[in-house]
């Protein structure tokens, strides 16, 4: 997906995971071997809901789901 993974860490830090076509998204969900809550998180970000929304939907503190999104960052991260 992308050329290499400091190319990869700059894209990833510019763009949102509702930025990703279907086929990336796909990519991510078959590869990064989530935790159902990183799952969770991922399919919800990836519909343009913000953390706070994602804290309120998933009945989770906001720094939850910070940690949610780094978790996912870094297994994104390692498939590229």
């Amino acid at each position: 997906i992308c050329e290499s993974k400091w190319v990869c860490m700059d894209y990833l830090d510019e763009m949102k995971l509702y930025d990703f076509v279907e086929r990336e998204l796909q990519f991510f969900r078959d590869n990064c071997n989530f935790t159902p809550d990183e799952r969770q998180y991922f399919e919800l970000r990836a519909k343009h809901y913000s953390n706070l929304q994602i804290s309120i939907e998933m009945n989770v503190s906001e720094s939850k789901v910070s940690k949610l999104a780094k978790s996912v960052k870094t297994k994104i991260l390692r498939v590229v």
